[in-house]
């Protein structure tokens, strides 16, 4: 079969069996929008089954890390198929990657997260947060003290629990959610506040003070959890204005609520620190990793579970027994594989510090090439995270009408010169987390197609 007949048969099983995620199905279906199939990649480029080479300035979402066509992870992976594929982590059962990796989690986290529990996804990862908080409350005798706090436009993954904790509408509306254990407040969104007046530093105590009065409300005691990405990803990568975590975090240890951070994006070195929690200072009880975690060569996610958290889940399977939540692929064999090859490939070659170094590089040559255009409202970012958000009037902070779909529309013209940028739900925001190995001259091509997408779009006419 030749490769134009392939490319043809491939084309329609896809639109007549595959389900795609985050998709207009009527669209697709009716061959409205096209399809990419994507056949290869190396470095920080991807290649599509027609030859078409594209630099992917959003690593596939936030998570090939490492850079692709790295040999040491593959390797890595294919030795453990073929010594041991699979065990399930069951009952006392480990393998060699599995305990090694979980050891090397730790020696990353923050001071006294000293246990892991694997899944796949950081929506499973999620779940199994909040089931440990039920847990864990249960355990010390406050049965009625479940409900989760999230904040609006954060993102913690699709399942019930965690797409309810999503606060982003797409992931809500005909689905029933959110579910009622979960409650949402302010997003710590400074260029959206709605009083301009505010600095940084006052605009995070009026986050503080509204968390505040919504616990009052709900009441403390009906509260178990605060669940926050220590950036704001899918919301519109908002690092937090100075001084929030800690005014946040004072709210929590008043209330005696725990604090859940969602570092599915921002663990293993995103902001240029080995965690986000340590970015910016950040004590939580319960950490979700994923992405960053194998670079996304194999499945796999976790939670860091605190000391303090582990004596209480310790004391309750005395007292009640085997503690009732897994998996089958809990721990996957491969994935634990390729997550240990992952964290040593990153440390080998030193990639934090040039996400960090290069991340800096991005966002001021960014800055300098939009940062004076008028519908050009901000442009923010934390180390190898970097955002463009546009508007109609930059003076006035007026909005694009949504159905013009400016966001998408500079993300296609930007694709249309090779480089590949997300357009984030819920503003015209253009989203940028390239691989860690990108290179200086790299992310010149990046904001010079950003530019010339930005003028295609906004100053044709």
């Amino acid at each position: 079969m030749s490769t134009a007949a392939t490319n043809d048969v491939l084309t329609q099983w896809d639109h007549d069996h595959f389900f795609h995620a985050s998709t207009h199905l009527g669209q697709f279906a009716r061959r409205e929008v096209g399809n990419r199939i994507i056949t290869g990649a190396s470095g920080v480029h991807i290649t599509d089954r027609e030859g078409r080479r594209s630099l992917d300035a959003f690593a596939g979402l936030y998570c090939v890390n490492a850079g692709y066509g790295r040999s040491e992870i593959t390797d890595a992976i294919a030795e453990q198929a073929k010594e041991l594929a699979y065990y399930h982590a069951y009952v006392g059962h480990g393998t060699e990657a599995s305990i090694t990796l979980a050891r090397m989690v730790a020696e990353r986290a923050p001071e006294g997260m000293n246990h892991v529990y694997f899944g796949l996804t950081g929506s499973d990862a999620n779940e199994t947060n909040i089931k440990l908080v039920w847990y864990y409350n249960n355990i010390l005798g406050r049965p009625e003290k479940k409900k989760i706090i999230a904040r609006w436009r954060g993102y913690h993954g699709s399942g019930l629990m965690t797409g309810s904790l999503t606060g982003l509408d797409l992931f809500h509306k005909k689905f029933d959610l959110p579910l009622s254990q979960v409650v949402h407040t302010e997003a710590p969104y400074y260029y959206r506040r709605a009083d301009r007046s505010m600095s940084e530093a006052e605009f995070s105590a009026d986050c503080a003070a509204k968390l505040e009065a919504l616990i009052e409300r709900e009441g403390a005691d009906t509260i178990a959890a605060f669940i926050g990405e220590p950036v704001l990803g899918t919301g519109g990568i908002v690092p937090p204005p100075a001084g929030y975590w800690e005014a946040i975090q004072a709210v929590l240890s008043k209330h005696d609520i725990l604090l859940i951070a969602d570092e599915v994006v921002t663990g293993f070195g995103r902001t240029g620190s080995m965690m986000g929690s340590d970015h910016y200072g950040l004590k939580p009880d319960l950490i979700t990793i994923a992405k960053g975690l194998t670079s996304a060569y194999a499945p796999l996610s976790g939670s860091i579970v605190s000391d303090r958290m582990w004596d209480v889940l310790v004391r309750g399977t005395d007292e009640f027994g085997v503690l009732g939540h897994g998996w089958t692929y809990s721990a996957h064999p491969i994935g634990a594989a390729a997550g240990v090859a992952n964290l040593q490939l990153i440390d080998k070659l030193d990639l934090i510090s040039n996400a960090s170094d290069v991340g800096a590089y991005l966002n001021t040559a960014m800055a300098d090439a939009l940062g004076a255009h008028a519908k050009v409202g901000d442009i923010r970012g934390e180390g190898m995270l970097c955002a463009v958000e546009l508007v109609e009037d930059r003076d006035d902070r007026v909005f694009f009408d949504p159905a013009l779909k400016i966001g998408p529309r500079v993300v296609a013209a930007m694709l249309e010169r090779n480089v590949i940028a997300r357009a984030m739900p819920q503003g015209d925001i253009i989203g940028f987390a390239p691989p860690f190995s990108l290179t200086r001259e790299e992310a010149d091509t990046v904001v010079a197609a950003t530019k010339d997408a930005v003028a295609e779009v906004l100053d044709a006419g």
